[in-house]
């Protein structure tokens, strides 16, 4: 891919949690086929960063692969820092990383809602905070959120995703205004029911019922394009917004 607008993120550095397979994955080779190095960070499985890696050096472009718990502050200084010395800055970061818990109300413990909470609501703010002062000295730092369908119109046996949902969708509309002083861009993307690939090959329970106006699920590419364009020169004058990227299943 080339030519002024496929290369329009040329010089910028991205970091996209949960990047190793799905629409982390997209958004990752997405942003990278834009012209971004591209740091590449998953909890666990480092295979499956390497394969992300390889396919954009395939197609000419710069990416690191970085293991670490996006929980944990130590360990997001750490991949901040492995990144902002390979490629010399941040400019962009996508908090990407989730767990979509499938329970009863009443079945659900309070490690499993802490749990969601951590990757959902947590991670994003630690990232942010160590990317902070390397977005601040950006032209066009900016920092994207992946939210969810399930928070505007609920589901069941979801209590904790729908609820940390619905707080990342509070995070950035705050965040936007905190840092709009310092030229940084704050937008969420929602995705609604998209093709992926499910470790244990469960579908949630509430797709079975769930449907749309274009009568199919979305792709991981068209999530990212929506990042994509979020991150890019076009979309200086977008922040605090959320982006539904859902077929016409919710319609705000």
């Amino acid at each position: 891919m080339t030519g002024p607008v496929a290369q329009d993120l040329s010089g910028r550095v991205a970091l996209v949690t949960g990047a190793s397979r799905n629409i982390g994955r997209a958004i990752a080779l997405a942003l990278a086929r834009a012209g971004c190095a591209v740091i590449v960070a998953a909890r666990t499985d480092r295979a499956a960063l390497d394969e992300v890696v390889r396919t954009i050096e395939a197609e000419g472009g710069r990416a690191l692969p970085v293991l670490g718990d996006v929980t944990d502050e130590a360990a997001v200084s750490s991949i901040v820092e492995a990144g902002v010395a390979a490629f010399g800055g941040l400019d962009i970061l996508v908090n990407n990383a989730a767990i979509r818990t499938e329970a009863t109300f009443e079945e659900m413990t309070l490690a499993q809602w802490r749990a969601v909470m951590a990757l959902a609501l947590d991670a994003p703010f630690l990232c942010a905070k160590a990317a902070l002062p390397h977005l601040a000295r950006s032209p066009a730092g900016a920092i994207i959120n992946i939210g969810g369908l399930t928070a505007y119109i609920g589901a069941p046996r979801r209590a904790a995703v729908v609820a940390a949902k619905a707080g990342l969708d509070g995070l950035t509309k705050a965040l936007a205004h905190d840092l709009a002083p310092q030229g940084i861009t704050v937008n969420l993307v929602s995705p609604g029911l998209i093709e992926t690939v499910r470790a244990d090959g469960h579908q949630p329970h509430h797709h079975a019922k769930a449907a749309n106006l274009v009568g199919r699920r979305g792709t991981p590419e068209e999530v990212a394009a929506m990042v994509r364009f979020l991150a890019g020169p076009d979309a200086r004058y977008v922040t605090g917004q959320t982006m539904h990227v859902n077929g016409g299943a919710f319609l705000p």
